[in-house]
């Protein structure tokens, strides 16, 4: 599981993804969301 940071708000497995909170997703589907500027990787601190 990968953490990331929405860019935009989307509709994920039934869910509502709201922008600008984080939300921890599927390694393929981040890496997919990642490429398309959908959001962004959350590092941890």
């Amino acid at each position: 599981m990968v953490k990331v940071k929405m860019n935009v708000q989307t509709a994920y497995h039934g869910d509502l993804l709201r922008e600008g909170k984080v939300y921890e997703v599927d390694e393929e589907t981040a890496k997919r969301w990642l490429a398309s500027k959908l959001a962004e990787k959350v590092t941890e601190e």
